[in-house]
């Protein structure tokens, strides 16, 4: 077999202006934990009390390093189509991506995009390809810098942008139907402004919700189930919830799919985070999830001082051990896959003969990733 290397250079899209999960080296199902053990002194407040300086910006956190990803499909018997979309990332407001590389041997592969911005790597091998042959490499150099909260200020006059009003849409697992909209309401009862209905959501998210080991993968996000149900889950569980609440307050919101960069072996470390939009500042991070994480992990109560300060850093500010793998939810891939529109694009997602593959057990769905930071 011809091998063949191709290095593709993907252009930077500024997606900060449009746009699994606990304790390091701990793995827990399909979700590596990994939230950042300090709050950073000096990004609890915006500025100080009016009328006097602004406080002092910390210094930002900077991760760098090579991610590798291998998907292996030779498991399987020869004589059937396999189809594999791996997700791609790409330059952002937070990250860089330098030159991308791929090994895809001789057979059927491209790199395309989809109508949220994503990229992606598609590679087919027809019913006559060697299993041996079945190996995708991927290799890329990464740089991600720790989100900072920026000085909230809100515009109520100023106009929405057109790409933004995407994100006050509902999707399959976050509809805008009479139950949620409801809970929004109880939730933000009281609130006048964007910033205070959002913060409520945030803090209202913590106070009720909780994380659940025995959730597979980062958690469907399935908002209705939840609120029927018992209220707790993964990343995509909770951060979900933050976003239909948003939603359905008229507040645009959206999720983050990708992967922590905490350790060398992170083909288990997928997470999702939020961002909100607030007029006159643009979008704003947040993530409940990495603060009922770090609950469950210490053995924390909620009222704790240590809890109640990873709740102020994560209400604005995200470490810098994280990139983003892709956005969007209810997705449609490119080319078009056969199985039903996927719920999101955090992990590869495979075809037999037409029938999905399960992406949340790499044992089964054979994949890697690592990362092997930058020598500082």
């Amino acid at each position: 077999m011809k091998k063949i290397r191709r290095s593709v250079l993907l252009l930077g899209l500024m997606l900060g202006i449009l746009s699994a999960c606990g304790k390091q080296g701990e793995k827990v199902g399909t979700e590596e934990q990994g939230t950042t053990s300090a709050v950073r002194e000096g990004t609890t407040e915006a500025s100080t009390e009016k009328g006097t300086e602004k406080a002092e910006k910390p210094e930002k956190q900077v991760i760098e390093g090579t991610v590798s990803n291998t998907i292996d499909m030779t498991k399987y018997e020869k004589g059937k189509k396999i189809r594999l979309w791996v997700p791609l990332p790409h330059d952002s407001e937070y990250q860089t991506v330098d030159g991308i590389e791929y090994d895809a041997g001789n057979t059927s592969s491209v790199i395309s995009g989809d109508d949220w911005g994503n990229q992606m790597l598609y590679v087919e091998w027809d019913e006559n390809a060697e299993p041996a042959d079945r190996v995708v490499s991927i290799h890329f150099d990464v740089k991600r810098e720790e989100v900072l909260r920026p000085e909230l200020k809100e515009e109520d006059t100023e106009a929405l942008p057109e790409e933004v009003k995407k994100y006050l849409e509902p999707s399959k697992n976050l509809p805008l139907n009479d139950q949620v909209k409801a809970k929004a309401m109880e939730v933000t009862e009281g609130k006048t402004t964007d910033l205070e209905k959002a913060r409520a959501i945030y803090d209202w998210v913590i106070a009720n919700m909780n994380r659940n080991e025995d959730v597979k993968g980062c958690g469907e996000g399935d908002v209705c189930a939840l609120l029927d149900t018992t209220m707790s889950g993964k990343c995509t569980d909770i951060n979900s919830m933050f976003v239909a609440l948003c939603r359905a307050s008229g507040i645009p919101a959206r999720e983050h799919f990708g992967i922590r960069i905490n350790a060398e072996d992170i083909t288990k470390n997928q997470h999702c985070w939020a961002e909100f939009y607030l007029k006159g500042t643009g979008w704003v991070s947040a993530d409940p999830a990495d603060v009922l994480k770090a609950v469950l992990k210490n053995n924390w109560t909620k009222e704790q001082e240590e809890t109640k300060e990873k709740q102020e850093y994560y209400w604005g500010n995200l470490d810098a051990e994280r990139i983003i793998l892709s956005d969007g939810r209810d997705l449609k891939l490119n080319p078009a896959q056969a199985g039903e529109a996927l719920n999101d694009f955090g992990y590869p997602y495979a075809e037999i003969d037409g029938q999905k593959l399960d992406n949340y057990t790499p044992d089964q769905f054979v994949y890697s990733y690592s990362f092997v930071k930058k020598n500082e």
